[in-house]
């Protein structure tokens, strides 16, 4: 098997340091998250960026600080979230794009998600998908039910997506695809062809889905905007607790982890 590539998402735009006081807000702060995951083996940081009150924003000049305080500790990889937060609009949530990321996220279709409606219409959709192919961005597509599979293979028949197709399985979402290993089994089975993958399953579904990832031959995503707890009523000490963790499993699992170069070589990540 390939190598086990990992990708941290350390605070997302819902959780709060109410749910989890470990929670990184701050850009110091998941900075030194960045730093201390890459340590213990983490290749790709997801990033969602949080204003002086730790509410969600995707103001590029929070997202270039992080990213200069991450790159001046380590070599991991940046992605960015262009999801932001629910309710915000089209050009806050494509910002960021203009740092000229290495990677970025791309929802490729709408989901209930919680309470709210994740909005993601086809002319956005596609727009960001170009967007980011003119600054040489690789895209992950987000997908949180089966149908957005059929979406994101709209789009690489358009050309608008370069081989090999970065999929991040997100599973667990309350409106969403079930974190079952049934359902992960089939989100994988409808991928196309020179597509890798990555999985994560939100709170009791991470590690059902992590190990089953790792089993397939897939890669996993991990952190506190997936899961916030070590184990049942036991609140997580930091996202990198968690790395150890699965790090622990895949080597038990024959699975070697991916530095942040291999996986730009085998993403063939424009640097």
């Amino acid at each position: 098997m390939k190598p086990l590539i990992i990708t941290v998402a350390p605070n997302g735009a819902e959780v709060t340091k109410k749910d989890n006081p470990n929670l990184p807000i701050t850009p110091e702060d998941i900075a030194e998250e960045a730093y201390n995951c890459y340590k213990e083996g983490t290749s790709i940081i997801h990033l969602h960026a949080r204003d002086e009150n730790g509410n969600p924003t995707q103001d590029p000049e929070t997202y270039n600080e992080m990213i200069k305080l991450i790159k001046q500790r380590c070599n991991i990889i940046i992605q960015i979230s262009t999801g932001g937060a629910i309710g915000m609009s089209t050009e806050e949530r494509r910002s960021p794009l203009e740092l000229k990321p290495e990677m970025a996220s791309l929802t490729t279709g709408t989901v209930n998600f919680g309470d709210g409606v994740f909005y993601n219409p086809p002319t956005l959709i596609k727009s960001l998908a170009q967007e980011m192919k003119n600054l040489g961005i690789k895209p992950e597509m987000e997908i949180f039910d089966v149908g957005m599979i059929a979406n994101a293979k709209k789009l690489i028949k358009e050309e608008l997506i370069n081989p090999p197709f970065q999929f991040g399985l997100i599973m667990g979402v309350p409106g969403g695809i079930p974190g079952t290993i049934k359902d992960l089994l089939h989100l994988v089975e409808s991928l196309p062809e020179k597509s890798m993958w990555s999985a994560t399953g939100i709170g009791k579904t991470h590690i059902p889905i992590s190990v089953t990832a790792i089993a397939l031959g897939g890669n996993v995503r991990l952190g506190f905007e997936d899961n916030i707890y070590y184990e049942k009523g036991v609140l997580a000490e930091s996202n990198a607790q968690l790395v150890i963790r699965i790090v622990r499993i895949a080597k038990e699992m024959g699975r070697k982890i991916a530095t942040p170069d291999e996986v730009r070589e085998l993403l063939r990540l424009k640097i």
